[in-house]
């Protein structure tokens, strides 16, 4: 009987297993993750320069050269971060204030049909009334201050907030929500093991909606009752002309609300540590 060659005696045996490819998360690397922003921001940078400086495109009192945006800051840095530091525990305060309230109310709303029923017409009212035209009011009621500034904020940011609960708790997965069933769960031991961790997700996707929100009420506070602030400095320079001043105050404002986000989103990530585990960006 006559010896198999290796490829015969491999086909006898069968077919080799072919490894499996290696399946693991894409990781970003440190580099990408700086690098990237500060290659979009270099950009918009050479545009700003080109439209206003080489092809003047742009008058300097609409928008002035990137230069002198910078010479502006660089003449009163304290000043511009004394008001920007205004601007951010308005933003801040405002924020946690809405967003402790949205949740509750979401709740209420996701609790109760009735209650759903009753309020949910009034709080689209109230989130589609513009909410400039209650500044006036809000400083006739209020004053002058933090008080209308932080309220204008409450105003503008807490609808996405309430939304996003209510709709979260209210689209339990089927499969999770029969487990709960099948295991005896008490409507409270239900609420917390299953809907509220499934809801959170989604409540963070309302959050991190209101928090560039949250920048904007305050900015619009402060430009109808604020004593300081980055909307009162826009305000001062806007009315002398000094549109330099003007901008570095609006570059602040966008600088601080990118700050603001990712702390939201590190925190997402701190709380939720699973939903990058379980989903997938494809």
């Amino acid at each position: 009987m006559t010896e198999l060659s290796k490829p015969q005696q491999a086909s006898a045996a069968g077919p080799e297993p072919v490894p499996a490819p290696r399946v693991g998360p894409r990781r970003r690397t440190g580099i990408g993750v700086l690098l990237l922003p500060l290659a979009g921001l270099l950009v918009a940078l050479g545009v700003w320069w080109l439209l206003t400086s080489v092809l003047e495109l742009i008058h300097p009192a609409v928008l002035p050269p990137p230069g002198a945006v910078l010479s502006a800051f660089a003449a009163a840095p304290g000043q511009f971060l004394e008001h920007a530091g205004d601007t951010t525990v308005e933003t801040v305060v405002g924020f946690v204030l809405s967003s402790a309230c949205g949740v509750l109310i979401g709740l209420s709303l996701a609790a109760s049909r009735v209650l759903e029923r009753m309020f949910t017409p009034l709080l689209v009212a109230v989130n589609a009334v513009p909410k400039i035209a209650l500044g006036p009011l809000l400083v006739g009621a209020l004053g002058w201050g933090q008080k209308p500034v932080l309220t204008m904020v409450f105003l503008l940011c807490f609808f996405p907030i309430v939304l996003s609960t209510a709709t979260g708790l209210t689209s339990t997965p089927a499969d999770l929500a029969e487990l709960a069933r099948s295991l005896d769960a008490s409507r409270w031991q239900a609420f917390r093991k299953v809907r509220l961790p499934a809801a959170l997700p989604q409540i963070f996707v309302g959050l991190k909606v209101a928090m560039p929100l949250a920048a904007i009420g305050a900015v619009i506070g402060e430009f109808q009752a604020g004593e300081s602030g980055l909307g009162y400095l826009i305000v001062q320079a806007g009315g002398v002309g000094d549109t330099a001043t003007a901008w570095a105050a609006i570059i602040l404002i966008g600088l601080m609300s990118i700050l603001l986000y990712f702390a939201l989103v590190s925190l997402e990530r701190l709380a939720l540590p699973w939903v990058r585990d379980t989903t997938s960006r494809g």
